[in-house]
Order: C-alpha cells, then structure tokens, then sequence
C-alpha cells in the first residue's frame, strides 16, 4: 500500500489528494518540476500545470535545452544508436563519463567489431575518444585517446576543424609533432565511409562545443558521410521534452500564466522561479530515485511525488512506483531513438506518477484562480 506524509507524519492517501490539490491551487503561480517521470506521468503533469495556469520544468532540462539549442539555432545531425552499430567505421566519443551517462553504450554501439553495413562492411571500425574520464581510458581496446579536460574540448574541436577544412592554426600553441597527429586525425575524418559522432550535453558539455561539433559534421558532410549520437539526459528527459514537444509545442521551462504556452529557459526555470518568489508553490517529481529539488529556498509550500525511502522531513509526500521497476513505463529508448514500453521488473501496488496525479487532478477546481 503507497504511503503518503505530511511534514514526516502518516496521512490517509485520500487526505493526500485533497491536500495537495488545496496546496496547489491556492497559489498565484504553482510550479510542476522534477518531471523525473515516464511519459504518461510527463503528460499527467504538463495537463496539471495548465490546469494550474502555473509552469513546468524538467529536473535536467538544462542538460537537453544544450543540445536543443544548437538544434533550433544551427541544425544537427543526428541518427539512432542501430543506425551508428552497424554503419560507423569512424567513431567519436566526445567528453568524459560517456559510460556513465549510459551504461549500456559499449555494448550497444559494438566499438570493438567491424560495421555489418555498406562498402565498408567487414573493416576495423576505428574509435576516437576526446576527453575521456580517467577509468575511461582504457575502455575500448585499440582506440585513440586524446586527453582534454571539459575546457580543452571545445578548442580541440575548433582546431580539428580548421584541418579538415584545410585553414592554418596557431602555431605558437600547437607545435610540429602534434600539429602532425592532428592532420593525420583529420585526414582519418575524412576518408570515413560513415562517421559518427556521440557526446551527452549532461556530461558537461555547453552549447557552444555541441554547435562546434556540428559544425564540424557539417563540413565533413561536404565530402563524406558523418552523423551524430546524442546520449539523453537523466530521468526520462528525452521522453518528457518529446511528451511537452507534442502537447505544447515546446520543451520543459514553459509556463501557462497567460492561459497558453509560452517557452522561455531563464523565465521558467525552477530552481530560479521558486527562489526569487515567483513560484508560490511546487509539485515536485522524482519518481525514478528521489531526487531532491535544487533550488535554496526551504519555505515555498512542496508537495514531492518519489520512490519509497525518500520522503522529504517536510511538506506533503505521496509514494510513487519508479517507471519500468514497479510498473511497466513508456520510456524514450536510448538504443533506438523511439519511445518503448519497459516491463516492470519488480511489480509492485505502488501507484504511478500518472494516477497519483489524476487523483489530485479530481480534487483541482476546473476554474483557475484569478
């Protein structure tokens, strides 16, 4: 049976509903964050912050807006992890903690065998990695590793760019020997049948070194064939930005204050929002494993939605099953690049994130406050 309390004491679920719908509504601008949801528990919740007329934001949209950014300014070019399996003979991991961010990333993309696809088939599949962590290193036998710290990454980019496009670089900074490894790096970019680039902008790469990175494939698009796998962020965030993309037209940071949608990453920022005071109020989501909200202020009313263990000493705490653990879950799958249902693994009676958020839904006035 799910568990619900109220600054750390046990409350009937029902009460639960009541109370979080009363927190919810009362406030002049109620905020939905965390979204660390499936997606019919992002859908329940993006329904809810329109209802609300407040806003709703993703605990790690900062992470998947990097990568949206430089799609909406520059373009991208992008293809499914299968895709790069079995037609990259040219791959390149870019930034540290790649394995970490997804697990399953070796297996997966198979670097240690030859691609089964194109002219191609059958040749070593070379691998290239910048920036790796140092357990990483050694990951992927046979690759060539270029150490550089997050800082470095972008340079190194910019740099390997201006070779492949044939332009002159410092030579105060880059001397002969290594400009010589670059060259012959660029020159392996090059004569690639299907290159492939993979990078997570939750890795700590910014904006600006995913457009250099781009900018780059554009190039090497020229001549050759190149392309591009990005590793989704935490807590279903490619799930829930595609969940928000169809019902609202844009990703999380968007508010309904105006009675629609309106995207805005500074204005709609959760942790931003409930620290200035403009958010009044918070349902905060972390169904996958707790985790707590950002933001410094400890006072705004919170009503948390999480996994059994991780309660919060205060406001109102309503259990909620984790997606494709306890329940069975509609997720964004990293390995085909499209939405999948994940059997659950440990069924239990915890409810979801969707049917706790329909209950307090049942409980909200249909008339928003003025």
């Amino acid at each position: 049976m799910s568990k619900a309390t109220l600054d750390g004491k046990a409350i009937a679920l029902e009460d639960a509903y009541k109370e979080a719908a009363r927190i919810l509504s009362r406030a002049n601008f109620p905020l939905v964050a965390g979204l660390g949801a499936d997606v019919p528990g992002a859908r329940a919740a993006i329904l809810l912050a329109e209802r609300l007329r407040g806003a709703f934001d993703h605990l790690a949209s900062g992470d998947s807006l990097a990568d949206l950014d430089v799609k909406r300014s520059f373009g991208m070019f992008t293809t499914t992890a299968n895709e790069a399996r079995v037609r990259a003979d040219v791959v390149v991991l870019v930034g540290p903690g790649l394995t970490k961010q997804w697990p399953g990333m070796l297996e997966r993309l198979a670097l240690d065998q030859a691609p089964r696809h194109g002219s191609h088939a059958g040749t070593p599949r070379k691998v290239i990695w910048l920036g790796p962590d140092a357990s990483e290193a050694n990951a992927i036998a046979g690759a060539t590793v270029i150490p550089a710290n997050l800082q470095e990454i972008s340079g190194a980019l910019g740099v390997w760019r201006a070779r492949v496009g044939g332009r002159p670089v410092n030579a105060d900074r880059i001397d002969a020997a290594k400009l010589e490894r670059i060259d012959a790096l660029a020159q392996t970019l090059k004569n690639a049948k299907f290159g492939c680039f993979v990078w997570a902008a939750s890795a700590g790469l910014d904006a600006l070194t995913i457009e250099m990175m781009q900018a780059l494939v554009t190039d090497l698009n020229v001549t050759t064939r190149f392309t591009g796998v990005h590793i989704g962020a935490r807590a279903g965030a490619s799930g829930v930005t595609q969940a928000a993309g169809w019902m609202t037209g844009f990703p999380p940071r968007t508010g309904f204050g105006r009675g629609y949608p309106e995207h805005d990453p500074w204005r709609f920022e959760a942790s931003r929002l409930v620290d200035s005071g403009e958010a009044d109020a918070a349902l905060w989501i972390s169904a996958f494993d707790g985790e707590a909200p950002s933001w410094s202020r400890g006072d705004v009313p919170l009503v948390t939605l999480a996994p059994a263990g991780a309660a919060p000493a205060r406001g109102l705490y309503i259990e909620v099953g984790q997606p494709g653990v306890t329940h069975d879950a509609v997720l964004m799958a990293q390995e085909t690049g499209g939405l999948t249902l994940r059997t659950a693994t440990a069924p239990s009676d915890a409810p979801t994130v969707a049917q706790v958020i329909d209950a307090i839904m049942a409980n909200v006035s249909e008339v928003a406050p003025c």
